[in-house]
């Protein structure tokens, strides 16, 4: 077997002469101890290699063994529930094998070898099949069914295909490809990690990722598909906004990866997630979650790996035909690993130091996420929707990361450490923040929501932008310097803030609303504005109008309910009229 030798270490990057016969992104192993390396430069027959171990003790001379493969992920049965570091090592099984600290050189499956499992087949001997047809499925949760599918490259005719359990190495089906030659199929796919999974076609997002949070399914919604950031400073609930997307949006997987984050939040990752009750079907929420932990305290260059064996992960469940959430927490760790490696190499600094390719690596990651028609004669439609966290240092939406990822994203949840000072959360902020998929969702919002919706919509947001403005007179000139309806557009957009876009992610009722109540309480408050301004102009008294009793349960209607909603806010409406109505009677 040809091996090089180390000539130099520079933490994580070693340097290997020798090394002619390896390629770009081949996967080594790096001396005695067998680290895992991959090779990321190569200068004739040197090649400079990110080590995603610890790099101490290691020195010039020791080997170093190519595999002659790329950094690859092992996609099959038995990948929920489960959770891997950056390089899709199973943490609990490293855990049962050598404690609580990774041994360096541990090699360990990434997917369980023993297990058995109850595979259906749902193609017939003699049928011809292509790459991505599904040949059969196996129930790995209660609430998931692991679709096989016949690998990329292959097609034939099915010559034998078996029924009952096996493991993920075991042969499920014969096929007899078109050159003659028999393949045995079973559970288990490689696939490289920084080569997006194939596909037939990629559709336009056209329907949104509901996730029951006012302030995004109504201001700034996302699609599905689609591609969203989360900047924002410590403090202002990223964690807690990504931990409620994937707990409420309506994706059928989510895979959550922390990238580089403190240890004790992933911990709370950890310890939250499968007590969590997914709230479709009232199991565990890991049963359809795949976690990968990778934490600051970890190797830097597991970290720059961390997202693409991610998203290579979600990309395999999307050509399945599911819809995926992939929360990736946050980019910005992953962008100082990427600046770390880039020094070592020498690289020319771009901007505050990260390398000069730091917006294209951004766009190959988000790039990966969309609505496609998979492989296979079925054309089955699956989706896969990222949502990256970014964290600016001092919340400078100004630095590189931030702004390379507002290039690429459509959809800007920018939060605001003011509004988390002032308790309002999510800290979304209304006059920052933006979706450029509106116009898209449009014919799907009045299709199955309502027709006025984006009138609605529409008017809250010039309300609130009015407001900001009315501000900065009040601060002057005291609010009773103002007429009658600027005083009213001040109360209503206040309604708006405190009583709609506020929501308290730990109460049972209001950490959810579905598109239908969000329609309904934000006509309720809008009507309450256009009636306001009616009654103004027919000489009604503006404080009057503010002690109107509805406004009292229009506040409280967040916390009914789904089940009620229909009868509680009919009277709520009635109630509502009935008092405007009696109030410009009385002023007529």
């Amino acid at each position: 077997m040809k091996q090089g030798t180390i000539v130099k270490v520079s933490g994580p990057l070693v340097i290997a002469e020798g090394m002619d016969h390896a390629d770009m992104f081949d996967v080594v192993r790096v001396s005695e101890s067998r680290l895992i390396g991959e090779i990321i430069e190569m200068h004739g027959d040197r090649a400079s290699i990110q080590v995603y171990e610890e790099t101490a003790g290691l020195g010039p001379g020791e080997p170093v063994v190519t595999t002659g493969a790329p950094l690859s992920v092992e996609l099959g049965p038995g990948l929920m529930e489960q959770i891997f570091d950056g390089i899709q090592r199973p943490l609990e099984k490293i855990r049962e094998m050598v404690g609580s600290n990774i041994t360096r050189g541990i090699d360990v499956n990434s997917l369980d070898r023993t297990k058995k499992w109850e595979f259906v087949p749902v193609v017939r001997k003699g049928q011809q099949v292509v790459a991505g047809d599904i040949i059969g499925t196996v129930k790995e949760t209660v609430i998931i069914e692991h679709k096989i599918m016949i690998p990329y490259g292959v097609s034939g005719v099915v010559e034998e295909i078996y029924e009952g359990e096996f493991n993920i190495e075991e042969t499920v089906a014969k096929v007899k490809k078109d050159d003659g030659e028999t393949l045995d199929i079973n559970m288990l796919q490689k696939w490289p990690v920084r080569k997006g999974r194939p596909y037939k076609e990629k559709l336009p997002p056209e329907a949104p990722l509901v996730t029951g949070q006012r302030v995004i399914d109504t201001l700034f919604p996302l699609a599905k598909g689609g591609v969203a950031a989360v900047p924002g400073p410590f403090g202002s609930g990223k964690t807690v906004v990504q931990h409620q997307l994937a707990k409420w949006a309506d994706a059928e997987i989510v895979v959550y990866i922390g990238c580089g984050e403190r240890g004790n939040e992933m911990t709370d990752v950890l310890m939250e997630f499968p007590e969590l009750t997914d709230p479709k079907t009232g199991e565990s929420l890991m049963k359809r979650t795949v976690l990968i932990a990778n934490t600051s305290d970890m190797p830097v260059a597991a970290r720059e790996a961390s997202i693409y064996t991610g998203i290579t992960i979600a990309e395999y469940f999307r050509d399945m035909g599911y819809s995926v959430a992939l929360m990736a927490d946050s980019t910005s760790r992953w962008a100082e690993a990427l600046r770390e490696m880039s020094g070592r190499l020498e690289e020319m600094p771009g901007e505050e130091g990260y390398p000069a390719y730091l917006g294209s690596r951004l766009a190959q990651f988000y790039e990966r996420a969309g609505r496609v028609v998979s492989l296979g004669r079925e054309g089955r439609e699956g989706s896969l929707t990222a949502i990256g966290a970014v964290s600016p240092p001092g919340g400078d939406l100004s630095e590189p990361v931030t702004q390379a990822t507002l290039r690429i994203v459509k959809v800007f949840w920018g939060l605001d450490s003011s509004l988390a000072y002032r308790r309002h959360f999510p800290a979304i902020n209304w006059l920052q923040s933006y979706s450029l998929y509106l116009d898209r969702l449009d014919k799907w919002i009045s299709d199955n929501v309502a027709r006025d919706w984006n009138r609605l919509r529409g008017d809250a947001m010039a309300l609130l932008q009015d407001e900001s403005e009315l501000e900065e007179i009040v601060r002057l000139v005291g609010v009773d310097a103002l007429s009658a309806s600027d005083r009213l557009i001040l109360e209503a957009a206040k309604t708006i803030k405190e009583d709609y876009l506020h929501q308290n992610a730990f109460h049972e009722t209001d950490t959810y609303t579905s598109l239908m109540k969000q329609y309904r309480m934000l006509k309720l408050i809008m009507e309450f504005y256009y009636k306001g301004k009616k009654a103004l102009e027919q000489g009604a008294g503006v404080e009057s109008i503010f002690e109107i009793e509805a406004r009292e349960r229009i506040g409280r209607l967040k916390y009914i309910d789904e089940k009620e909603v229909d009868l509680r806010f009919a009277e709520v409406e009635k109630e509502l009229d009935s008092q405007f109505d009696k109030l410009v009677s009385k002023e007529v």
